[in-house]
């Protein structure tokens, strides 16, 4: 009888396939992984190293330290109930109401809130709550309400204005996820809006919201760009802007670094509460529109009702968007061709470029580490390898780029000035704090290759640079695209990292807006935000032009029009 094991004495068990086979697509994963565990690391090691931390005690014994740690608190909580409040209502309402005009450009704008520059939607609130602006008069001689846009009332109205409508989209989407048998259930049962929202919406909103939760208060308590102008002196200062003014002005590193420490311990702390409910789904919009109806509370009152709220929520959207189109139209050319010349204006255009050179490459290291890192859990046959990639994907999340870069200013402050080093490192920053939304926007298409195909490839040794051709880029493509256009858009504009390491005579158009809002140059801010939301919208029409599939069949057709295309079945 012949030996059932003869010629397999070599093959590895069936548990080291993935290390035999594939085991070259673990490790560019495993190594960016750990080089982002290292990089957080040493970034906060140098603030424990390099700096003398004060004592702990100076935290309730010094007034102006508690005040920052308690308004910064304060504020994020406001922000996060607020921000709710407006966003399940609003999810609801474009839950039940799935047909209007109109409705896929409300999410749309819905979800430019995670891209639209800080600075930039700063400005158009100033336009519409300032001191001069239109909703302040209207408030002053009719209702004869004095406002003041600076200080906390500022500062939560645009957090509000940020992460509402990003909650309410996220919302959205786990409300359109329900199972549709207790859809149909509750519509056979005729369950009005109260009962509807108990039996169908509760359950699926639930699971997420201390994510959500999480995700908003990190956002309000990390924020930069938004408390720096709205900010409204010592009484309004959150922890960012005093790590940020202690390294800056006063050039204590030790006070910096103690603020830093108990950012980074309150924002762990947090998401390790977010964990124990279980991330079970994902905190970035879908792009997907419901195709089903929900027939719950469709009388005419009820859709009357939605329709005035739903134009409520579209103006406090819409209004600063078109504040800065506005405003910023009429100085475009002044901005652009300053007193009448054919040239551009050399500080607007050194400013873009600069941006650019920063967000690009940003964007693109964000999208390549998010492939290897997620190519490196899709072969790992070990839990401890996937936990611990996932562990340092999101680390940016607890790590916010201020403490971050906090630490590295002070492990590579020898050798950092207003150099190109500088520039590097703050391309490298951004790049990992827009590695979590990257992943979240590839994960699914990744992931979406059937089993069946997966098998089969296997089975034929579609390997390496074949597999990806034949089988992930036509799933690939168009969010590979849109990651582009978000890590890039992301970077593009940050103000706080750049605020640390940039230069005041070398500024990005972020900070450019900023320093022409400091010297009340109203005018000159608007065309600076607007000319910067059009270079944000051509990228993502050139990425998204890049990701059609049409450009590609397109060129194919033209290169093989005699050959008659194949028929698929």
């Amino acid at each position: 009888m012949s030996n059932p094991n003869k010629g397999c004495r070599h093959r590895p068990p069936a548990h080291f396939a993935p290390f035999s086979r594939l085991g070259w697509q673990l490790w560019p994963g495993l190594a960016i992984a750990g080089a982002l565990v290292m990089l957080a690391l040493a970034g906060l090691g140098a603030l424990v190293w390099e700096a003398s931390l004060p004592d702990l005690s100076e935290l309730w014994r010094n007034r102006y330290l508690r005040t920052v740690v308690t308004f910064t608190v304060w504020q994020a909580f406001v922000s996060v109930v607020l921000s709710l409040l407006v966003a399940i209502p609003v999810a609801r309402i474009l839950a039940h109401q799935t047909a209007f005009p109109g409705r896929a450009v409300l999410l749309r704008l819905m979800e430019l809130s995670l891209v639209l520059p800080s600075i930039v939607a700063v400005s158009g609130l100033v336009s519409i709550y300032g001191r001069q602006g239109w909703f302040t008069g209207l408030a002053n001689d009719w209702v004869g309400v004095s406002w003041n846009l600076y200080g906390i009332n500022g500062i939560v109205l645009a957090h509000v204005f940020f992460n509402a409508p990003l909650a309410a989209r996220i919302l959205l989407q786990a409300i359109e996820s329900a199972p549709d048998s207790q859809r149909r259930v509750a519509a056979q049962l005729g369950l009005g809006r109260w009962w509807y929202w108990r039996a169908v919406e509760w359950p699926a909103v639930k699971p997420i919201l201390p994510g959500l939760a999480a995700l908003v208060f990190t956002l309000c308590f990390t924020s930069f760009a938004i408390v720096m102008t709205l900010g409204g002196g010592p009484a309004a200062t959150t922890i960012e802007v005093a790590i940020y003014q202690s390294l800056r002005f006063e050039f204590d590193s030790g006070q910096a670094a103690l603020l830093a420490m108990v950012q980074l311990i309150m924002c762990g702390f947090l998401w390790w509460l977010a964990a124990r409910h279980g991330l079970t789904a994902s905190l970035l919009p879908d792009r997907r529109v419901a195709s089903h109806r929900n027939k719950a509370g469709s009388s005419i009152w009820a859709k009357l009702g939605d329709g005035a709220a739903l134009s409520v929520f579209v103006l406090f959207l819409a209004m600063p968007l078109m504040a800065i189109l506005v405003r910023g139209l009429p100085g475009m050319g002044t901005a652009l061709f300053p007193q009448g010349s054919l040239s551009v204006d050399p500080v607007l255009l050194d400013a873009t470029l600069r941006s650019l050179a920063i967000a690009l490459p940003a964007g693109l290291m964000s999208v390549s580490a998010a492939l290897l890192i997620l190519s490196s859990g899709s072969v790992a046959s070990r839990p401890t390898v996937t936990r611990f990639t996932d562990i340092a994907s999101y680390l940016p999340l607890m790590v916010p780029p201020l403490v971050l870069g906090t630490g590295l200013f002070l492990l590579f402050r020898p050798s950092l000035g207003n150099s190109s080093e500088g520039l590097i490192l703050v391309t490298l920053i951004n790049a990992m704090m827009a590695l979590p939304f990257v992943l979240q926007m590839l994960r699914g298409p990744l992931a979406s290759l059937d089993p069946a195909s997966r098998q089969q490839a296997d089975q034929l040794g579609v390997l390496g640079w074949y597999r990806w051709r034949w089988l992930h880029w036509p799933r690939m493509r168009r969010p590979l695209a849109l990651a582009m256009a978000y890590g890039t858009g992301l970077s593009l504009g940050d103000f706080g990292v750049i605020a640390l390491f940039g230069s005041p005579g070398q500024p990005t158009l972020p900070v450019l807006l900023y320093q022409q809002l400091g010297s009340y140059r109203m005018d000159a801010a608007a065309a600076t935000g607007l000319w910067l939301v059009l270079l944000l919208l051509t990228l993502f029409s050139l990425f998204n032009r890049l990701g059609s599939p049409l450009l590609k069949r397109g060129l194919s057709a033209h290169s093989t029009r005699s050959v008659p295309e194949p028929k698929h079945a």
